[in-house]
């Protein structure tokens, strides 16, 4: 006789720290068949919708950060509260003493849960005293949905939009499941409107929901993993056992991980959310196609950069008061987004790169006007490129004796005559980097041509070759699927 082990079954539903909650998980997978299930029963009634979704978006927060998913409720009541205080507050001192107190508040939670032992144990270095870490635990998704509401209470003390009186349609914004642990960082005068609609979900948006899914899916269990697993992740760890060559390709590798990596976790993302009926904003447009370091940040993680722009970069002064000026506050705004993404000096000295690089571009460009020519722009691309792969050692190695290993490797023990010894050792990983490299030069015409050939195919149909990816990426990956990298940011 068939029994339920309700203990096992309980276990699914309880909080692992052991296990990473993904859109991968095949638990996620079976949920989220049922979620939708009783979704399209509710979402044409307004607060049906918002309550239900909250709570499952709330119970996909508790799956990955266990109780901190408090937090976000702590967050959203002192968030939403200030914002309707300022909405009715008159005098110009008083506004911007509650927008500090509440900028203050987000950063300094912030601040608590992701550089406390970073900036304690430097303390303790300068003063040559011992330091034990602090045991905290880092919330998935806090620099996101900390962002979101930083941007949400500034949107206001300008005017740009009203707050809501709803308490439920704001927590519905800034727990909404599909971006909550790792992005795009969705702003309120875009995402907002859509609550009060009444979801619709076109043939095309429908086919154009799987398209990315698969996407996503692809680049994060087949290419990401598997090139992370099987040659990134080994090189990294031991430097100094490897050739230069093979560093130099490890360094290529990465690249091509992260991108893979992040724009997968985005594609799903967006495709997810488009399931639902909403609408979010593209956060990857083929960076490595880019000419310039300038284009680059307006490919890559978009939606971070347009965010550190407007709330950071502008209020700082932007380009309105000199050149110096100008190049300065691109510098400090890299500056502090290296900063974001992580404690350490190496994000911190990443970020100053990418400032600075900007700063050059910029001046480059205004100085000599260079043309168009193509190949110039193909130049362009290759520099950028192998710039900014250099700057994702520091991104990547742990250490600063980690950075300088791999380019001591790089730079004094290449031993180029390896190199069919080592696309023959690694020929899977390498046939994966071509197909990456291939599928991220595109043009986007072709994927727009695909999403129209499968909204041509019957609901079933679409459906059959979801299941069938899903199947494939199953029996291929070579080990479980990693927790996406930017979780950890």
């Amino acid at each position: 006789m068939f029994q339920i082990n309700t203990d096992k079954l309980f276990s699914y539903f309880v909080y692992n720290p052991e296990k990473t909650f993904t859109f991968l998980t095949p638990f996620f997978l079976v949920l989220f068949t049922v979620f939708l299930s009783v979704y399209v029963l509710v979402y044409r009634r307004h607060y049906a919708k918002i309550l239900y979704v909250t709570a499952f978006s709330l119970f996909f927060y508790y799956k990955s950060s266990g109780l901190y998913f408090s937090l976000l409720l702590v967050s959203a009541v002192v968030d939403f509260s200030l914002a309707h205080w300022l909405s009715y507050t008159q005098a110009l001192w008083k506004r911007k003493g509650i927008l500090a107190f509440s900028v203050v508040l987000n950063l300094s939670l912030l601040g608590y849960f992701k550089y406390s032992n970073f900036f304690l144990s430097n303390l303790h270095t300068i003063n040559g005293t011992a330091f034990k870490p602090l045991q905290i635990f880092l919330p998935v998704g806090v620099s996101f949905f900390t962002f979101q509401s930083i941007s949400y209470i500034i949107d206001i003390y300008r005017n740009e939009i009203k707050p809501l009186n709803n308490f439920f349609e704001y927590l519905f914004f800034i727990s909404f499941f599909p971006q909550l642990v790792a992005g795009p960082i969705v702003r309120a005068k875009d995402f907002i409107p859509q609550i009060r609609l009444t979801p619709e979900l076109s043939n095309n948006d429908f086919a154009k929901a799987l398209f990315l899914i698969i996407c996503g899916v692809f680049k994060k269990a087949i290419i990401s993993d598997y090139i992370s697993t099987n040659f990134v992740d080994r090189v990294f760890d031991n430097p100094s056992l490897y050739t230069g060559l093979e560093n130099l390709f490890a360094v290529y590798g990465y690249a091509i991980q992260i991108y893979a990596d992040f724009s997968g976790y985005t594609d799903i993302a967006i495709g997810v959310a488009l399931l639902l009926g909403f609408h979010l904003p593209v956060n990857f447009d083929a960076p490595y196609v880019s000419s310039s370091i300038t284009q680059f940040w307006r490919r890559w993680h978009i939606s971070l950069s347009t965010w550190l722009k407007d709330y950071l970069y502008i209020p700082l002064g932007g380009n309105r008061h000199g050149k110096f000026r100008q190049y300065l506050n691109q510098f400090l705004t890299m500056l502090l987004g290296g900063l974001w993404h992580g404690a350490s000096f190496n994000f911190i000295l990443w970020g100053a790169l990418h400032g600075v690089a900007l700063g050059v571009d910029k001046f480059v460009q205004d100085q000599f006007k260079l043309n168009t020519h193509k190949w110039t722009k193909v130049l362009g691309v290759i520099v950028t490129f192998h710039f900014v792969c250099f700057c994702w050692i520091l991104f990547r190695a742990k250490t600063f004796d980690d950075v300088q290993l791999v380019l001591t490797q790089i730079f004094e023990h290449l031993h180029p005559e390896i190199f069919t010894q080592l696309v023959l050792g690694y020929k899977n990983v390498f046939i994966l980097i071509l197909l990456a490299m291939m599928l991220h030069f595109i043009p986007f015409a072709w994927h727009s041509k695909s999403v129209q050939i499968m909204s041509k195919l019957s609901l079933p149909l679409q459906s059959v070759i979801m299941v069938l990816v899903l199947y494939f990426v199953a029996q291929v990956q070579s080990s479980d699927i990693q927790p996406f990298i930017y979780f950890q940011f």
